[in-house]
């Protein structure tokens, strides 16, 4: 809707007019007492948003001005709802004191501001925010001079919820490699830059600066000569950066919080994880959006919200380097073997306060006392922490001797906490009682004076009574009225004359007076309170710097964050069932009686998973798996999959034993579905992902792969996997497991050494399938379809028919159908006098085509057109022959 033109518009209403231009693109929360209010097509887009009721305002233009509201009180919850929503929203509050009556002073509203933009990256309050999740804003900068398709890319991101500040250069086709990992919240991009499923996350603006001019406002953020100083940044990189730094600044109303220097990060060494895979592997998200069920779910026993946002991070991006894997590793073994330090630490980190976050609101203004109560409790932890490590009978690992350096700082910090704040806080440092009694000598004096004039008041209300003989008499403080005595109705008629006593206001209910003395008393307790109020702010203010200004608090948030995970793993994998890894160099792939972690865990108590073993190893690093459905073909893909992302984030494996080669890039297409929004079929997306398997797998990658080929004629479907499969063995020559309904493929175990035929284990008995759920050598030779029919439910006649027609077709096949083209054996000639028993010749053109077929050297594009070739001549062949 089109705003209309602010002429002619009230005073209050062109302040509206005035600060919604600034924001156009946000819905504009104006503070209107203790109310934030939207108008016009704000209003109309909130209230459908928020389930609240539209009415108007006042008029403009003759026409109703439509209006919704939400109360102060509750604007967290509803700032939520709309964020959720993805709706951006412009806070507008009154940035001038509430002006006192009396001559010359200024007519009309209130001075307004817009003091916050509130975006879904730039988010950081607890009611907005997932406790163990990071919330980034990303910036992404295309590179310049170059070609779009050699074009790499900067990206930036921060998490301002907790002060997290990265850059990445990435390469032309890594950018969505690197969007599915962070799964940011906003991102900012130009607008020709194609962010593909991530594109409904984009800001609705994004000014991209020049190189040299984002290097100066990045150092000038962070209060240094230049950049460099904190590292090698690509120009693409200071360009996010910058983009990423102005748009905070902008939503915190030129406010920057508390952001650690940026850190960019090194080309490589992250394993390698598209978005498809990701998906379709469950890591931190399911498809719908749920945390349930997912692997981070599964494996994490971490009891603070930094612990469960780390882990979240090294399951997010498994490394590629061997000593950095060993040495998470070893922290967490350690553990093990400690069971008592791990018992201690276990319960000492229970109930640790988000540090992070609390800083993150500190510094940008909107810090609360339980914030600066985190700090102190956090210290306080850190220190009980510490003490209980340094109980370890033996030495501790790198990982927890760095943790315990940092948790030993900021004691002075912590005794000055501990002094200065009161034991029971209130929720906010206006309502006051913040700063502890005896901590600040002139905040004591102004509370003395303060509260004695209260029961100052308490002994009038007596004095009154006794006076005015009016026992119910009371003397309240009201907020307009200041200090009155407040007199029933029935006895106001007998004070109502006297001359000491000035009526304020009358009701129903009471009258209310005022006298000389307490007038001059309210001023006196006003002015006391005030000066008592103003001075408790202040000495937080000064706690704050002091909080803000202590180095060793951000290390200490980090710190028990990751003694929460290495203690999490320590606790999933102390009952035995999980084992450490044996992380290599080489190409090894080994995992003995492995589990998939998700299933398990919803498995009820009285069922027990199916373990499997699975072995590529340079001999044999394709696995053909064959079997029919529902008797665990996808589960043992994931599985496995899982594993090398749990070994190589440095985690524990759900198996007896593992080793595992570093792998560079993992492929997961298990389970396809149509992408209907872009007009894709199921196959087409099929395809696309088949495409970029082929494209990007490399020697150290592992791929596992589901029914490739499936969604189209049998035919083209078997050509297809056929030819993906080789490429798979010959050509990429990664480690891959490759699942398929097409039985025919176990053949080319013959002509391919590497590949090892397996199927799932099934029996039949008393008419009835069994899925036993392991894998063993071998290749099936039936899909027990109708038997799975049957089990999801399909009405028995219709399962009856469809089994008496599976009988004939396979009758049909076994006696008269010749074998598919593409496995057609290469028999010799038939002699004359066998003629009436022999099969067809080959015919002499296809012959020579396949003496000269080099299938090694064949692309997937080209082994498809020689099916089609081959397919054409043996057709050609067959008409010839049938009208000879």
């Amino acid at each position: 809707m089109t705003l209309p033109s602010p002429d002619g518009a009230t005073p209050a209403m062109a302040q509206w007019f005035s600060l919604k231009a600034e924001h156009p693109e946000a819905l504009l929360f104006f503070r209107m007492g203790d109310f934030y209010e939207m108008f016009f097509s704000d209003a109309e887009a909130a209230a459908g948003a928020l389930d609240i009721a539209l009415t108007t305002r006042g008029t403009h233009g003759d026409m109703p001005i439509p209006m919704c509201g939400v109360p102060v009180a509750a604007a967290s919850a509803y700032l939520a709802r709309l964020i959720r929503r993805g709706f951006r929203v412009a806070v507008a509050e009154q940035t001038e004191p509430p002006r006192k009556p009396g001559k010359g002073v200024a007519k009309g509203p209130l001075a307004r501001a817009v003091v916050r933009l509130v975006t879904p990256g730039t988010l950081t309050e607890d009611e907005l925010l997932e406790a163990g999740r990071q919330n980034l804003l990303v910036a992404v900068a295309a590179g310049a001079g170059r070609a779009p398709s050699t074009r790499g890319w900067g990206v930036a991101w921060i998490d301002i919820s907790t002060g997290a500040f990265e850059t990445a250069s990435v390469p032309p086709d890594g950018l969505m490699d690197l969007l599915g990992r962070l799964d940011p919240a906003e991102i900012l991009a130009a607008a020709g830059v194609e962010l593909g499923d991530f594109d409904a996350r984009r800001a609705p603006q994004a000014t991209v600066p020049a190189a040299a001019t984002a290097r100066r406002r990045v150092a000038e953020t962070f209060q240094v000569a230049n950049l460099d100083a904190f590292g090698t940044f690509s120009d693409e990189e200071a360009v996010a950066a910058a983009m990423a730094l102005d748009y905070v600044r902008r939503s915190q109303a030129g406010q920057m919080p508390r952001l650690a220097h940026p850190h960019a990060h090194e080309n490589g060494g992250i394993l390698g994880l598209d978005p498809a895979t990701r998906a379709s592997l469950d890591l931190l998200r399911t498809r719908d959006g749920s945390t349930e069920h997912t692997l981070l779910a599964s494996v994490g026993r971490t009891v603070t919200a930094p612990g469960s946002r780390l882990l979240a991070e090294w399951i997010a991006a498994p490394l590629t380097r061997c000593a950095p894997i060993a040495a998470r590793q070893d922290g967490w073994s350690w553990l093990i073997d400690e069971g008592g330090v791990r018992a201690a630490l276990r319960q000492g980190l229970r109930g640790t306060p988000d540090i992070a976050r609390a800083l993150a609101r500190l510094s940008l203004g909107r810090g609360l006392p339980r914030d600066a109560a985190a700090v102190r409790d956090g210290l306080s932890i850190a220190r009980r922490i510490a003490a209980a490590l340094a109980d370890g009978r033996a030495a501790p690992p790198a990982p927890i001797a760095d943790a315990m350096r940092h948790l030993g700082g900021g004691t002075a910090l912590e005794e000055r906490l501990k002094h200065a704040l009161a034991d029971s806080l209130p929720a906010r440092v206006e309502d006051g009682g913040v700063i502890a009694a005896g901590f600040d000598p002139e905040l004591d004096a102004e509370r003395g004076l303060r509260d004695d004039s209260r029961r100052i008041i308490a002994g009038l209300q007596n004095d009154y009574a006794q006076q005015f003989g009016v026992a119910s008499l009371k003397v309240r403080h009201h907020a307009q009225l200041g200090y009155v005595i407040e007199i029933p109705t029935a006895a106001a008629a007998r004070v109502r004359d006297r001359t000491d006593l000035i009526l304020r206001q009358g009701t129903a209910s009471a009258a209310r007076f005022a006298t000389d003395e307490l007038i001059t008393l309210d001023r006196r307790i006003a002015e006391a309170g005030e000066r008592a109020g103003t001075r408790e702010r202040a000495i937080f203010a000064t706690l704050v710097r002091d909080i803000l200004a202590e180095p060793a608090v951000p290390a200490i948030a980090q710190a028990l964050a990751v003694l929460d995970v290495l203690q999490s793993c320590a606790d999933l994998a102390a009952g035995g069932l999980w084992c450490r890894p044996d992380i290599t160099d080489d190409a090894a792939f080994a995992l003995t009686a492995c589990r998939h972690p998700v299933v398990e865990a919803a498995l009820p108590r009285s069922e027990r998973f199916t373990p499997n073993d699975c072995v590529l190893d340079p001999a044999q690093r394709v696995m053909l798996l064959t079997g029919p459905n529902m008797a665990g073909k996808s589960t043992f893909l994931r599985q496995n999959a899982l594993a090398v992302i749990l070994a190589q984030a440095g985690l524990p494996v759900p198996a007896k034993a593992a080793r595992i080669g570093i792998v560079d890039r993992l492929f997961s297409r298990v389970g396809a579905s149509d992408d209907l929004a872009r007009g894709r079929s199921t196959f087409m997306v099929e395809m696309t992902e088949t495409a970029a398997i082929l494209n990007l797998a490399g020697p150290r990658s592992l791929v596992v792969v589901d029914e490739i080929g499936r969604g189209t004629a049998t035919l083209d479907g078997l050509a297809i996997a056929w030819a993906v499969l080789e490429a798979m063995h010959s050509t990429l020559r990664c480690r891959s497991i490759f699942a398929t309904h097409f039985h025919e493929l176990a053949e080319l175990a013959e002509s391919l050494p590497r590949l090892s035929p397996h199927t799932m284990s099934v029996r039949e008995w008393k008419g009835q399938v069994v899925f036993q759920h392991e894998v063993v050598p071998g290749a099936a030779r039936r899909s027990w379809g109708v038997h799975v029919a049957r089990l999801a439910g399909v009405p028995e006649p219709v399962v009856r028919r469809a089994a008496r027609l599976l009988t004939g077709l396979e009758k049909e096949r076994a006696v008269g159908a010749r074998p598919l083209p593409l496995f057609a054996p290469a028999d010799p000639p038939a002699r004359p006098e066998a003629a009436d028993t022999a099969g067809p010749e080959i015919p002499e053109a296809v012959r020579q085509m396949l003496d000269q077929l080099d299938p090694d050297a064949l692309t997937p594009r080209g082994a498809l057109d020689m099916v089609y070739a081959l397919k054409k001549l043996m057709l050609e062949e067959s008409r010839h022959l049938d009208h000879g």
